[in-house]
């Protein structure tokens, strides 16, 4: 990935075909060593690609991909009942806990 972001900050700074020596300097510049056989392979794999196609064309695979986050399937209907009344304990102890947090700061910023 080191190899990978240098190699990306490097087009953006103009240099549309970054050599080895470039993505050492970028890396060196920063106090990271470079892994000689892992940036061979990865400017053998970039070699005459355009960076971004390449972006393109992960992103309309990773479009393709599903992310998870949609909540699962729906809880048995007597689980939901058993549950409720331990979500609505909850609520008070959720009060709480903010005038807590809100005692905290006692008027004093953390640059004041």
């Amino acid at each position: 990935m080191k190899h990978l972001a240098a190699y990306l900050l490097l087009g953006l700074g103009g240099n549309s075909a970054p050599s080895a020596d470039d993505i050492k300097e970028v890396l060196s510049s920063v106090g990271i060593e470079s892994d000689d056989k892992r940036l061979k392979q990865l400017l053998s794999e970039l070699d005459g690609k355009d960076v971004q196609d390449l972006i393109s064309e992960g992103s309309s695979k990773l479009a393709s991909v599903p992310s998870g986050g949609s909540g699962g399937a729906a809880a048995p209907s007597g689980g939901a009942a058993a549950g409720g009344g331990a979500a609505e304990e909850a609520k008070p102890a959720e009060k709480e806990e903010e005038k807590e947090e809100s005692d905290e700061d006692m008027g004093f910023g953390l640059f004041d």
